[in-house]
């Protein structure tokens, strides 16, 4: 038995780059509340390469289901930010593989020559900060939707 996959249904599947700041916040809005686990998170050095795979809440598809009253979908993605030259974490145990981490944002932090900070911002005082040569940032979905388990969109109260 496989995965389902985009191809076998007729959904499209995202696959989007960033390239500069404005490119970015169009992706974070797309992953704000994804869901993973740091055994999600793979720190390719050799590759400099810095992979998540993330089970992601399609906002993109928010009003279509709530018009439809269909349950609103996730997807399993992947969020790949390449050139990354050092990787810093904050508030997450790197031996608790099943630690489950919300992520809120991501955004870029310019340096000098095109080169900065990609900081993905987690729920709970979580973060990763990627230190690249230059902003490359891509998000893949890689599995057909699937209706979210808790029924209803994430909220944030204020």
């Amino acid at each position: 038995m496989s995965d389902a996959r985009f191809e076998d249904g007729g959904e499209k599947p995202l696959y989007l780059a960033a390239r500069d700041a404005e490119d970015l916040q169009v992706l974070s809005s797309l992953v704000q509340d994804a869901v993973l686990t740091a055994g999600d998170i793979s720190w390719q050095k050799g590759r400099r390469r810095l992979a998540l795979l993330l089970n992601r809440f399609r906002w993109e598809d928010h009003k279509a289901a709530q018009v439809a009253r269909r349950p609103y979908e996730r997807v399993r993605a992947l969020l790949v930010v390449e050139g990354a030259l050092s990787v810093r974490t904050q508030g997450i145990a790197r031996d608790d593989r099943e630690m489950v981490l919300s992520l809120l944002s991501v955004a870029f932090e310019p340096g000098e020559d095109g080169a900065g900070r990609v900081v993905l911002t987690l729920a709970g005082d979580g973060a990763l900060a990627i230190e690249v040569e230059a902003l490359e940032v891509t998000l893949k979905d890689v599995t057909r939707p699937y209706a979210a388990a808790s029924r209803k969109p994430p909220e944030h109260p204020a």
